[in-house]
């Protein structure tokens, strides 16, 4: 068959494409489904009892503490949205107050029952998920933040609002990011993407040269 008589062309609608070949005047359609890429995960393998129970501790934790971190930033995102629209300075602080409320109404009983380690993954995960510290937003949104992290976190966990996620450099990290992964594929956490680039196979694989 010649190039000349064989043409392609689709129409897309959400996530179903239609391809349609036409052949000599004739249409003939091919649908097919495009579908997210899923990374396949190996079956984890660990060099004690001590690493494996160390790793469903982790992973306790993390399922636990990342639900708040993914709701932190989906807030942060839609109250600095609003921010922008708001051009006086007196509006736009009685607007960040009254989100803070909101955000303690959430959020300060369930903090105050975390751990030291459970709240020191949050404000990893907070670093992950909104690009910044804990430590950061408090000093940028000082009139709310301040109280509401120092109230129901640092002061009770001594722990560092300036702590980062650093998943390539830190094992722990790595770790919690594997943790994610699975927990996303499994449908036991909800996915939100990072607020940085993390390519989990990039990762596994810097991780497994180590």
């Amino acid at each position: 068959m010649s190039a000349q008589t064989l043409t392609e062309y689709k129409e897309r609608k959400d996530s179903l494409e239609t391809f349609y070949y036409i052949i000599e005047g004739d249409t003939i359609p091919r649908e097919f489904i495009d579908l997210e890429e899923v990374v396949l995960l190996n079956k984890l393998e660990f060099t004690s009892k001590e690493d494996r129970r160390r790793y469903l501790i982790l992973r306790r934790k993390t399922r636990k503490v990342y639900p708040y971190a993914k709701m932190a930033a989906e807030r942060l995102q839609v109250m600095n949205a609003r921010l922008e629209t708001i051009e006086k300075k007196g509006d736009r602080k009685k607007y960040t107050k009254r989100v803070q409320k909101y955000i303690e109404g959430e959020f300060s009983e369930t903090l105050k029952k975390f751990t030291r380690t459970e709240g020191q993954i949050l404000v990893k995960l907070i670093y992950r998920q909104t690009g910044q510290t804990a430590f950061e937003l408090v000093k940028q949104l000082r009139s709310g933040w301040r109280a509401f992290w120092y109230n129901t976190t640092a002061s009770m966990f001594d722990i560092s609002l300036k702590e980062e996620y650093k998943p390539f450099d830190v094992k722990e990290d790595y770790l919690i990011e594997d943790i994610l992964e699975r927990s996303f594929q499994a449908s036991l956490l909800e996915r939100r993407a990072p607020a940085f680039d993390i390519d989990f196979l990039d990762l596994k694989s810097h991780w497994n040269d180590q």
